[in-house]
């Protein structure tokens, strides 16, 4: 069973991306029982002919008993100005979370989507004491997607003819794009792409949620459905190498930190941590980036 924390925009995306693939069944939990009814029943309308899933909702956290995977979409606030704003606030959320998870599905992979992402997998995954390789934040996939697109508009090309389009560190300002391995066509960017271009994209990355709002949107669909290949991977155990947070344990030189690096995930959720050779600029902003999670940590 797929457990669902919070059942707004993004938990119900990622409910009907499981539930319209017949992935397994679904549990929406939220604060507001009726809001999360409401959602499953709406979802329910998508189950394939013939599928044996199911979506139910509820208030009821002992509910969450025996999940293989359980997501975290929940926020305390909404339209915030910034990932960081009410950080104290998505903490004590967190918390109060980890210690149902513990309780009732103590075996369960962990995927977080809520923000802070970096700061709350972090201290989550210090909460419960889960294995690192169970405590997945979900973003740096989006950034990711984010880099290739912009990549594609900015030389009118079709998004498969980007490669290695990567962002890793915070899913937040100090981010951190790798252009030293993107591909545009088979050859390096860096050959194509001079240092403004680079901060321009970068920033652009960094924006692209506020650049939504503006538009009168927000994240949804994409992370929705950067969510579901992971959860996807983690049921059908189909290999998937993608960039995640996870709590570092030296790689990358960092410790005492959660930020977006390249993994392997299968059944077991983080299979390999994947070490990739980054240029100087790259590895002392990768620093920065981590300095900047640490720094936000130690705010609490």
């Amino acid at each position: 069973m797929i457990s669902i924390i919070g059942s707004g925009k993004v938990g119900s995306a990622i409910a009907f991306l499981c539930i319209s693939n017949s992935l397994d069944d679904v549990l929406l939990v939220n604060r507001t029982k009726d809001k999360a009814i409401g959602k499953a029943l709406d979802i329910s309308n998508a189950i394939p002919k013939n599928s044996n899933v199911s979506i139910h909702g509820t208030d009821d956290f002992s509910k969450i008993s025996g999940s293989d995977i359980v997501v975290i979409t929940s926020s305390t606030g909404i339209y915030l100005k910034s990932r960081t704003e009410l950080m104290d606030a998505q903490v004590k959320m967190i918390k109060e979370i980890a210690s149902q998870i513990k309780k009732y599905c103590p075996f369960a992979i962990v995927l977080i989507v809520s923000n802070p992402l970096d700061v709350l997998t972090f201290i989550f995954q210090k909460e419960t004491q889960l294995s690192r390789n169970k405590v997945i934040g979900i973003a740096s996939s989006l950034d990711s997607s984010r880099f290739r697109y912009l990549l594609s508009e900015k030389f009118k090309i079709k998004q498969s003819q980007i490669t290695d389009a990567l962002v890793m560190g915070e899913h937040g300002d100090s981010m951190v794009p790798i252009f030293s391995r993107v591909k545009i066509n088979e050859k390096n960017a860096l050959e194509i792409i001079d240092e403004t271009e680079k901060q321009t994209i970068s920033i652009e990355i960094q924006n692209y949620w506020k650049s939504l709002r503006t538009l009168d949107s927000r994240s949804q669909f994409g992370i929705a459905k950067n969510t579901f290949d992971v959860i996807r991977s983690i049921i059908k155990n189909d290999e998937l190498t993608v960039p995640a947070s996870i709590v570092l344990n030296g790689e990358y030189g960092e410790k005492n930190v959660s930020m977006g690096i390249p993994v392997k995930i299968n059944k077991d959720g983080v299979k390999e941590i994947i070490v990739i050779k980054l240029n100087k600029s790259e590895s002392n902003l990768l620093k920065i980036s981590a300095q900047t999670i640490r720094d936000h940590i130690k705010s609490l």
